[in-house]
């Protein structure tokens, strides 16, 4: 989880993947809570690289709301963090969607995923920053989000690509992609440690949850220092060939499979 979620080449399609491959599609409903818990781990990293920004957007949400309370209007346009607050709001309107997969179409994501990061780093750099990117770039970043809960289509692939071709500066998409996953990630982990604590939460496992935690925050700490100095050096499309070769590996296997069930 601490690798695939910020690499571009899809955590929930490797998680899919080794369900449907090592028989583990009855354990899912059960360590769900694990899943998420996984997920809160690389958000904590996601808070350990970008704690300034993070520190800035809340100072920046609430003078926003106080600003609009009390009406006013100075015609200065608003701090960068400030907008950078709207944007991310935004962006998380569209990930109102499920989806159901099976391996054939895990591979066929991580083949698609693999031609969005080559084409990435073929694209001219854009200038656009929280200075100037326009609630429409949001808007359109966070359809790529959305899209990307299909498994096998990386959301830090997708959003980042996506934002590189509305003009976003390499720098920026990255960090935006970044920043714009903590409130999804978020509000899964409220709502499953509500549930978690309203059942019979097998105590016994906890050291296990902890470990797990712990171990996805620190390795996603270095896979997005890793992210940020690829995309930075134009290298970003490099993960398309290991997303080629994992997904035609896991469509060629899916397709004996099916083979041999029949």
């Amino acid at each position: 989880q601490g690798v695939a979620e910020f690499l571009p080449i899809s955590s929930s399609g490797h998680l899919a993947l080794f369900q449907t491959f090592f028989g583990m599609e009855n354990m899912e409903e059960k360590y769900m809570f694990f899943t998420v818990l996984l997920h809160f781990g690389t958000l904590i990293s996601v808070c350990m690289v970008y704690w300034r920004d993070i520190v800035d957007m809340i100072r920046e949400f609430f003078l926003g709301i106080a600003a609009l309370a009390g009406r006013k209007d100075t015609g200065v346009a608003p701090p960068p963090a400030r907008r950078m607050v709207m944007l991310i709001i935004i962006a998380t309107v569209p990930l109102f969607v499920m989806v159901f997969s099976n391996s054939i179409m895990v591979s066929c994501a991580l083949l698609a995923t693999g031609f969005i990061l080559f084409f990435s780093d073929r694209m001219a750099r854009g200038h656009k920053t929280a200075k100037n990117a326009t609630v429409a770039d949001a808007l359109i970043v966070g359809c790529g989000q959305a899209l990307a809960v299909i498994p096998g289509l990386s959301r830090s692939g997708t959003t980042i690509s996506v934002g590189m071709m509305r003009g976003f500066d390499r720098a920026f998409a990255v960090r935006f992609s970044f920043l714009m996953s903590l409130p999804a990630v978020l509000g899964a982990n409220v709502l499953e440690i509500k549930d978690a604590l309203a059942s019979n939460f097998p105590i016994e496992e906890l050291p296990m949850y902890l470990v797990g935690v712990a171990v996805s925050a620190v390795v996603g700490y270095f896979a997005i220092r890793l992210v940020k100095s690829l995309s930075d050096k134009g290298k970003f499309g490099k993960f398309a060939y290991y997303c080629w070769a994992v997904g035609l590996g896991s469509l060629v296997a899916g397709i004996v499979k099916m083979m041999l069930l029949k």
